[in-house]
């Protein structure tokens, strides 16, 4: 299944893309990249008839923007709800972190359980996104590590995977908040992290 933002499709994207495609690509609802185009934050350009276009290259820009930038010890945004996603795939991560950063959450990515853990040396997040199927050191082990230092439900763990047979279950037993399954839907993961960390 495609997913949306991935780069290995944009050469069959035209330069120009339609609402509807940018936000695709980006990953986020139509009505956030209206809202963006608005305050500014994405470029649009307006056809005669009244509607917009995005320039690929533009949409590119942003998403290294709104990264976390040099300062890669920190939260990518000062202010909001902290939130920490723990994932191998890169394009994950991006995704989710453009969604959560257009409700207005502050977020900070981790590549690996280990980096994770050390991230969680320096500041406590408010709540965690964790993925189950990871190299080396797993989701469950991470979550394990999580409660043994701050304590079982002290920080709220929603965990996710392309797994989902049985695995919501075995989260909930495990001490997770919630489990969300791959590929995701925006909304959904949103929705989830709304409940339990209102912004």
């Amino acid at each position: 299944m495609s997913f949306p933002g991935n780069r290995r499709q944009a050469a069959a994207l035209p330069e120009w893309l339609t609402l509807g495609q940018a936000a695709k690509y980006l990953g986020v609802a139509q009505s956030t990249m209206r809202k963006w185009s608005d305050v500014g934050r994405v470029p649009a350009f307006y056809t005669p008839g009244g509607h917009r276009r995005y320039r690929r290259a533009d949409l590119d820009n942003f998403l290294e923007q709104s990264g976390p930038g040099p300062g890669m010890g920190a939260y990518s945004r000062p202010s909001g709800p902290r939130v920490l996603i723990v994932d191998d795939d890169e394009r994950v991560r991006e995704y989710v972190r453009v969604n959560l950063e257009s409700e207005g959450y502050t977020v900070r990515e981790a590549g690996s359980a280990e980096e994770g853990l050390a991230v969680l040396q320096e500041e406590s997040p408010d709540l965690i996104l964790l993925d189950v199927m990871m190299p080396q050191v797993d989701g469950w082990e991470m979550l394990r590590r999580v409660q043994e230092h701050t304590g079982v439900g002290a920080i709220p763990v929603i965990m996710f995977s392309g797994k989902v047979e049985d695995q919501a279950g075995e989260a909930e037993s495990r001490g997770a908040q919630g489990f969300i399954g791959k590929p995701f839907d925006p909304r959904s993961l949103i929705e989830s992290t709304k409940q339990l960390l209102p912004v």
